[in-house]
């Protein structure tokens, strides 16, 4: 396979996922901001939103202040943020057309229909009375995309590159809700365990499509330490970081079956999986979650740049 087209498929499959992580993120600031009125005031749930989007920057070289409507502009369609959901969208069809031969009917025509269909949505109903069905939509589309791709690819490098482009975007934004919320959202004044912790955690389950799996797995009440286990080491989510790793793990040992030979990108992969199976929550806790998170995630950025070096350029 040419690089330039293991780069769209890879590239083209992190932007559906990041349209749909940017619509969770949406979600959940959204749920947080209908906290009740006892909590008024303490939450600072749209500022959480841009910090877990990593867009602090230039969202603040825009914005003076990180308020619903601001942040739902800047995240759904800033002309200054080149990661806004519209601009994900338009990049993932570019991407989806560069390489149009190696898509299956199906995946394209959902792709292209999500960018046709985004030209309906006024920013100003999204920031209004429409933004639920917005984030539904882009979910929607990437869970179908995502479908589509598992049920109608022929399991070859082609499915691999896309695959692994989805996985580490979803490591990267997991890893990244959960730091938010530990180490930013809850205000000075809010005890931990209390109400509003309580809620944002229920709301970051949420946004993962996790609460009621949370419920199955642990069968008692939303606390900070047993989510944390969720998210990172339970190999039953399929959003959690060892679960992504395992499949990292397994799709990049396949490109290297393909090629004949391995590399930078296996060594980091297997070595961040085998940190993940070897932590316990308790020592994680202990260490500093904030800490681990911080590692993760530029270990997480170091193999997509091993995973270029290697097979992108």
């Amino acid at each position: 396979m040419l690089s330039r087209t293991a780069d769209n498929l890879f590239w083209l499959a992190r932007y559906v996922e990041r349209a749909e992580n940017l619509a969770r993120i949406i979600d959940v600031a959204s749920r947080l901001a209908t906290l009740p009125s006892a909590f008024a005031g303490t939450s600072n749930e749209w500022e959480g939103a841009i910090s877990t989007a990593c867009c602090d920057d230039s969202f603040y070289a825009v914005y003076d202040k990180a308020t619903r409507e601001n942040v739902i502009e800047f995240l759904v369609a800033g002309e200054t943020n080149p990661n806004s959901i519209r601009n994900c969208i338009e990049v993932a069809r570019t991407n989806a057309r560069a390489v149009r031969t190696a898509l299956t009917t199906e995946m394209w025509e959902i792709i292209n229909d999500a960018w046709l269909k985004m030209q309906n949505f006024s920013l100003n109903a999204i920031r209004g009375n429409d933004l639920g069905r917005f984030l539904s939509f882009i979910k929607d589309m990437s869970l179908q995309f995502d479908g589509a791709a598992y049920r109608t690819m022929l399991r070859t490098d082609h499915y691999y590159f896309q695959r692994l482009g989805m996985l580490i975007e979803r490591a990267d934004n997991t890893a990244r809700l959960l730091d938010v919320k530990y180490h930013v959202l809850l205000p000075d004044t809010e005890p931990v365990g209390g109400g509003l912790d309580y809620f944002q955690w229920t709301s970051l389950l949420r946004s993962v499509s996790g609460l009621t799996s949370f419920h199955w797995v642990y069968r008692e009440t939303v606390k900070p330490w047993l989510v944390a286990d969720f998210l990172i080491l339970r190999p039953e989510q399929p959003r959690s970081l060892v679960s992504v790793y395992a499949s990292i793990n397994q799709f990049l040992n396949m490109l290297s079956e393909t090629y004949g030979r391995q590399g930078p990108s296996q060594r980091i992969a297997r070595s961040t999986y085998a940190n993940l199976q070897n932590t316990k929550i308790d020592g994680l806790f202990q260490s500093g979650l904030h800490e681990f998170l911080s590692g993760f995630i530029a270990d997480n950025n170091r193999l997509g740049g091993a995973l270029a070096d290697q097979y992108l350029q």
